[in-house]
C-alpha cells in the first residue's frame, strides 16, 4: 500500500503545471480528494495497479523538479516568516527580501 506524503499535494499545487492533464487528475484525486486507488481507477478507467504507477511516476517527477528549483520549499519558509514580519520582525522581513532575490 502506498503511504500518503502529504507534501506531494504542495508540490503538485507548485509544480502541476508541469504534468500532463491525467497526471494531475490523479494526484489531485488521490491526494486532494482523499480517493483510494480504486475508485480513481474506476473514475479514469483504467486498472488500479496504473494508478498506483503513475502516483509513483509523478511524485518522483514532482520530487525531481523540487530538487532543481525548490520553490516549494521556498514558498513554505515565506509563508512561516510573513507570520513574524506581520508582528513586526525585522529580520523575518530581511529573510523574505533574501528569498525574493535569490527566486
Amino acid at each position: 500500500m502506498l503511504g500518503k506524503d502529504l507534501f506531494v499535494g504542495t508540490l503538485n499545487d507548485v509544480y502541476g503545471e508541469f504534468l500532463g492533464d491525467k497526471q494531475r487528475r490523479i494526484l489531485s484525486a488521490y491526494y486532494d480528494e482523499d480517493l483510494s486507488l480504486t475508485e480513481i481507477s474506476e473514475n479514469e478507467g483504467i486498472t488500479r495497479q496504473a494508478v498506483l504507477d503513475s502516483i509513483k511516476r509523478t511524485t518522483a517527477k514532482l520530487y525531481a523538479l523540487e530538487k532543481k528549483c525548490g520553490y516549494a520549499k521556498k514558498f513554505s519558509e515565506l509563508k512561516r516568516l510573513s507570520d513574524f514580519a506581520k508582528n513586526g520582525d525585522k529580520k523575518a522581513l530581511s529573510q523574505i527580501i533574501d528569498i525574493i532575490d535569490d527566486l
